[in-house]
């Protein structure tokens, strides 16, 4: 990407959107596009059209979602099929009608099937079950991906999507009922520390794996694959390689947080898939690998939760 092409980040507020916008400037991009939801909706399909027509961007980063846990997919499931379905079909079509060339669709692990084997390839895609806690957010982001690998074919655009894994880290959301697990644990840990309690509560039984990555290093592997001119389409993997247990995960938490209790689950919360661990051989392979280690990125974190609380 030339440094002074113009980039639409679509939800740069986000988590994820966040991080790519800071490793964009980073880098040196001077000319990064972004708009609020008050000054554009994206699931209003004439406004979007009539944004990037005027303002004609090089390069899309589709990083907007409504997102959440298990609590927030299984509650509302309307809303999340919807909204997605909406934005990436919105910027999708009116990024193609204004001539844009590249674009990265940020999807999710939770495509995969709930039972299929471990790691999980890209090619597990579609081929079997998916996991019922979830599922209406999973086939919008498929849909998502279906789009970009249509427009291409009929089109010659080249849209590549990626599947990050759980992603935590600066402008994460801590909201205890709603929010992933990990920025849910920290809440948790903090509020127990504070409280001078001698247990905190975990959902499920602990058992469950699953694979994080920090979301700075989410993003250095966005723009590493938009920067790749070769890469004109396809699906990419995004994470560590490697999981832990919700226990050990819990357990990190807390030694982040400085809490000394002791671990209680809730065997009555629902646990999800069992296990959750991408293989990232084919982002590997063009020579990227995540930098964060789990500790490291676990104080980060906690790190920005104290600087959200103060504020």
């Amino acid at each position: 990407m030339d440094k002074y092409a113009k980039i639409y980040v679509a939800g740069h507020r986000g988590m994820v959107g966040s991080a790519i916008v800071r490793r964009l400037q980073a880098a040196g991009y001077t000319n990064v596009l972004t708009r609020t939801h008050a000054e554009l909706d994206l699931t209003r399909q004439l406004l979007l059209e009539q944004f990037l027509q005027q303002e004609q961007p090089d390069y899309v980063f589709l990083a907007a979602a409504k997102v959440g846990g298990i609590h927030a997919n299984n509650t509302y499931r309307g809303e999340f099929i919807y909204q997605n379905l909406m934005m990436e079909a919105n910027i999708v079509h009116a990024a193609w009608q204004a001539g844009v060339k590249r674009m990265l669709f940020l999807g999710s692990s939770c495509i995969y099937p709930r039972d299929c084997s471990q790691p999980i390839n890209e090619e597990y895609l579609l081929t079997g079950p998916l996991e019922q806690t979830n599922e209406p957010y999973a086939i919008a982001k498929i849909a998502g991906i279906k789009l970009c690998e249509s427009y291409n074919r009929q089109y010659g655009t080249q849209y590549v999507s990626v599947m990050p894994t759980n992603l935590y880290g600066p402008n994460d959301n801590y909201d205890i009922n709603n929010s992933h697990v990990l920025p849910a644990l920290i809440r948790k840990a903090h509020e127990a520390k504070l409280r001078g309690d001698t247990s905190y509560v975990v959902w499920g039984s602990g058992k469950p794996m699953r694979e994080f990555l920090y979301v700075d290093d989410m993003a250095d592997a966005c723009v590493f694959l938009m920067e790749r001119t070769e890469i004109q389409d396809g699906l990419f993997n995004v994470g560590t390689g490697q999981d832990v247990t919700i226990r050990e995960l819990a357990e990190t938490v807390m030694e982040a947080v400085g809490f000394k209790g002791e671990i209680v689950f809730d065997a009555s919360k629902p646990d999800g898939t069992p296990r959750k661990l991408l293989n990232v051989d084919r982002l590997r392979g063009l020579g990227w690998q995540a930098k964060t280690s789990l500790r490291d990125g676990i104080a980060r974190a906690y790190a920005d939760f104290l600087n959200k609380a103060i504020a």
